[in-house]
C-alpha cells in the first residue's frame, strides 16, 4: 500500500543534525529523539497552520489545563527499514481512528486525517536517515495531543497542541518477564476511560506495578475491577494465553484497549490454521490449566514491545512456572509480524504503507 498526502505544512529545519553524537547499538527505549517535530494547534474551533520545528522544549501558562484536568491521549506506532532503504508504516489508520475514539471520549477535538496522516508521512520522511535497517531498528513513532488552554476550572479546554516525535528504538522489554495477578487494583472500569489511550490511565498503573516489581516481578496482569476473576491486559500490552494449542485472548470493551498488534496477531494465526478463542478469561481456568500442564504459553502484545513471552506468574502468593518451549506459537508469530512489518514476507492483509 501506498499513500501519498500534501497537506502544506511549514518546515523548519535544524542547521545540523545531531545524528551523528547517537550510539544507535546503545539506545534506552523512549529517551533519544530525532531533530525534528510536528506541531499542529487547536484555536477558535479550528485546527490551525500546522508547523515542522526542530525538537525544543516549548512553554505553557501553570494554568494549563492538561496539568490540572488531564485532558492528554498519545498513540505509539513504529516506522521500519527494508533493505532497498524503503520506510515503512504498519496499519496507520488503525491509529489514527484509535487516537480519534480516544480524544472524543476525552471530550478533545478530533484531528482531521489529512492533518494526522501529513504530519506523520512528512516528519518521517525528513527524519528517514533516523530509521536504521535490521531486525529490531525501529524508528518509535509518539503521536499525542494535550489541553493548553488556560485557567483552573473544571472544564474541557478551548485549545490544544496536536504534536508528533520520533524516537529510534530498539527493543522495548529485555530480559525474561515475570507477571503477578491482581487481586486488589484495577487498570480500568467499566463506563471509564480504559479504551482510550488516556495519559491517566498509564500513571494510574504506576503505583501497583512499583508494588510488584518489589515483590520482583515485572508487570501486572490486571483483572476486571467488579470481581477481579476476568484476566483483561498485561501491563502495558494486551495478552494471550496458550492452553494445549489454543491461543485465548479477553475480547476489547470499555476496559481493554483495542491493540493493533493484537487484532494483527489474532489475523496471523486465524490465516495459518491456528486456533484462537476471543472471550473471556477467568483467573480460575489459567490456574487449573497451569496445574494440570495444558497452559503452555502467556505472551504480551503491543506496538513497543511487539510480543513478549511471560514466563511465569504469581497468584495469590503461589508462584506458576511456564515450561520451556524450543518453538513457541508467541515466537512464530512474533517471527512472521515483524517480517511482514520489515518487508521480509509478503504483505497478504495490505498492512504496510510506504512513506
Amino acid at each position: 500500500m501506498s499513500s501519498k498526502t500534501t497537506h502544506e505544512i511549514d518546515i523548519v529545519k535544524v542547521p545540523v543534525s545531531k545524528i551523528d553524537t547517537i550510539d544507535f547499538d546503545n539506545l534506552t527505549f523512549g529517551t533519544t529523539f530525532t531533530d525534528h517535530m510536528f506541531v499542529c494547534d487547536f484555536r477558535e474551533g479550528k485546527w490551525q497552520k500546522a508547523e515542522i520545528n526542530p525538537y525544543a522544549p516549548f512553554l505553557l501558562d501553570p494554568s494549563a489545563k492538561v496539568f490540572h484536568y488531564g485532558q492528554a491521549i498519545f498513540e505509539g506506532m513504529k516506522a521500519y527499514k527494508d533493505d532497498n532503504d524503503d520506510v515503512w508504516l504498519f496499519r496507520p489508520e488503525e491509529n489514527f481512528e484509535r487516537f480519534n475514539k480516544s480524544a472524543k471520549r476525552m471530550a478533545m477535538p478530533e484531528v482531521d486525517e489529512e492533518i494526522f496522516m501529513s504530519g506523520l508521512h512528512q516528519l518521517i520522511d525528513l527524519e528517514r536517515e533516523w530509521v536504521k535497517k535490521g531486525l529490531g531498528n525501529t524508528l518509535y513513532i509518539r503521536p499525542f495531543m494535550i489541553a493548553i488552554g488556560s485557567g483552573v476550572i473544571a472544564a474541557p479546554s478551548t485549545q490544544y497542541r496536536f504534536m508528533i516525535i520520533l524516537s529510534p528504538a530498539k527493543s522495548y522489554y529485555s530480559g525474561e518477564v515475570k507477571v503477578i495477578i491482581a487481586e486488589h487494583y484495577s487498570r480500568a472500569a467499566n463506563g471509564g476511560i480504559g479504551a482510550a489511550k488516556a495519559a491517566g490511565n498509564y500513571s494510574a498503573q504506576f503505583y501497583p506495578t512499583k508494588l510488584a516489581n518489589e515483590k520482583g516481578f515485572q508487570q501486572i496482569i490486571w483483572t476486571d475491577d467488579a470481581t477481579h476473576t476476568k484476566l483483561e491486559e498485561a501491563g502495558t500490552m494486551n495478552v494471550f494465553f496458550r492452553i494445549n494449542d489454543t491461543l485465548y485472548t479477553a475480547p476489547t470493551s470499555e476496559r481493554i484497549l483495542d491493540g493493533v498488534t493484537r487484532k494483527s496477531l489474532i489475523d496471523l494465526a486465524k490465516r495459518d490454521g491456528i486456533a484462537v478463542d476471543v472471550r473471556p478469561v477467568l483467573v480460575e481456568e489459567i490456574i487449573e490449566a497451569a496445574k494440570d500442564g495444558s497452559l503452555k504459553e502467556i505472551f504480551g502484545a503491543g506496538t513497543a514491545a511487539v510480543v513478549n513471552p511471560i514466563v511465569g506468574f504469581s497468584y495469590q502468593d503461589t508462584y506458576y512456572e511456564l515450561p520451556k518451549l524450543e518453538n513457541s506459537l508467541a515466537l512464530q508469530l512474533k517471527d512472521k509480524l515483524t517480517k511482514i512489518q520489515y518487508k521480509l514476507a509478503e504483505d497478504t492483509f495490505g498492512w504496510t504503507v510506504k512513506i
